[in-house]
């Protein structure tokens, strides 16, 4: 296709459902909305608000296009996530939310199923993580909608189906920890057999490949040409790496911030390969494999400060470090490195809405994110993305417990740029700006030292 300059891309994050107009010629976010992505309770179980998402993006595209003209769209969602389509393209039931309890008998047929990590680099993980598992939870309680379902197809997927009428799967979104996919092979996992839906899963493309243009319908509600091409679609994280894989020089490390702690490493060295702690191996949107590791870090900095604004001083600084004050894992501890370790606090909780308390949860989740690098072999300089690029005081701890460069990308919607450049390449990917070494090195290494012995 000729190389489009703006992009829309929706972007489905697990707390926010957002649509970014993106100009591929500068990579500037040339307008942002976003919507809560609030999880609606049921009935048949706990789900996302397709419909709701759908009218607001629908309206949002036909106004990006109104004001800037849109050329081309692009596609990134969370992980955990797919949709079963029946046989006219409809959903075959609600789209479960990955967080909805899945009651013990059928995990524990779910763990006589699934195959082991060494084929799918892909840990077991709490309530509907695994894709494999929801399929199976949905499937025994509907007894119809294995029958009722046609077509398997994953997130990003669902909206460019919407979009186009085409069916398919990402290998990012395929090999995010679902259980479905074997990233040594690139095939399917044993377990699409078990389950009965290997000809269901719909084919599986690279993210860059377009997926189709847009239905008539489309065209008519947004204005936008029924020529709009849509790309396949990419998972979130590896939104953010894209940018980096295309620029950067092996070995480095993306780290991307949200709902969840993403840590990736690309070129690094050796690979804690441990399911316990949360580690796994993601595709990238090259098909290549990528040892990672993950925590809940943006649900775990919303449960601590709880609504408090994040202020901070100096004199606060100096009390965490001078005091050993210490948040320990884990906060969120279903996932993550440290699962099933309670949180606790180490030399006294301090006040909530305190600035004490805000640098150590600071310190705390840099702790935890330099935890999931060691496991996946960092090597080489570790590029922050997201909403803790902002935190001053993350990256000081980051650095210190690294003790390797730390870059930052100030992007409002960092997963944009990565879906963007689906559509196209650009000169304007920007480099990531160089976080200075904290002054006070030597007392933030002292207490990460001091924090990793009694974790």
């Amino acid at each position: 296709m000729t190389k489009p300059r703006h992009i829309a891309v929706i972007d489905i994050g697990k707390t926010n459902a957002k649509l970014a107009l993106v100009d591929l010629s500068t990579l500037k976010e040339i307008a942002v909305v976003t919507r809560p992505n609030t999880v609606l309770a049921g009935p048949p179980w706990a789900h996302f608000d397709t419909e709701g998402h759908w009218e607001f993006l629908l309206a949002a595209l036909k106004s990006f296009h109104r004001e800037h003209g849109v050329g081309a769209i692009s596609v990134t969602t969370h992980g955990a996530c797919a949709a079963l389509l029946d046989a006219q393209g409809a959903l075959a039931a609600p789209i479960l939310d990955y967080e909805h309890p899945i009651p013990a008998e059928i995990s524990a047929r779910y763990d006589a199923l699934r195959p082991p990590f060494s084929q799918t680099g892909s840990p077991r993980l709490a309530h509907g993580l695994n894709v494999g598992a929801q399929l199976l939870y949905q499937f025994s309680q509907d007894l119809d909608l294995n029958a009722r379902t046609a077509h398997i197809v994953g997130y990003p997927q669902y909206w460019g189906h919407r979009l186009t009428g085409v069916v398919a799967n990402d290998a990012t979104s395929i090999g995010c920890h679902t259980d479905l996919w074997n990233p040594h092979k690139s095939q399917f996992s044993d377990l699409a057999q078990r389950l009965g839906i290997e000809q269901k899963i719909a084919p599986v493309h690279k993210s860059n490949d377009i997926l189709g243009t847009l239905l008539p319908e489309i065209s008519m509600v947004t204005g936008l040409p029924a020529s709009t091409p849509v790309v396949c679609g990419i998972h979130d994280s590896n939104a953010s790496l894209y940018p980096h894989l295309l620029t950067q020089k092996t070995p480095f490390s993306v780290v991307s911030t949200g709902t969840w702690v993403i840590a990736m490493s690309v070129g690094g060295g050796s690979f804690a390969n441990d399911p316990s702690r949360d580690t796994l191996i993601n595709v990238n949107a090259l098909g290549d494999m990528v040892p990672s590791a993950r925590f809940m870090g943006g649900r775990e900095f919303e449960r601590i400060q709880n609504g408090h604004p994040f202020e901070a001083s100096e004199s606060d600084e100096q009390a965490v470090l001078s005091g050993g004050i210490k948040l320990l894992p884990s906060v969120e501890n279903e996932s993550g490195p440290y699962q099933g370790h309670e949180m606790q606090w180490h030399g006294g909780e301090p006040a909530e809405g305190s600035g004490v308390r805000a640098i150590a949860l600071s310190y705390y989740l840099a702790l935890m994110t330099q935890t999931c690098l060691d496991l996946t072999g960092a090597k080489g300089p570790t590029i922050v993305e997201g909403p803790f690029a902002r935190n001053a005081y993350f990256l000081d701890m980051l650095g210190a417990a690294t003790g390797r460069p730390i870059f930052r990308s100030l992007s409002a919607t960092g997963t944009s740029f990565g879906a963007a450049l689906l559509c196209g390449s650009s000169s304007a990917i920007p480099s990531p700006d160089v976080v200075a070494a904290s002054k006070q090195v030597d007392s933030l290494t002292a207490y990460a030292q001091a924090w990793q012995r009694l974790t």
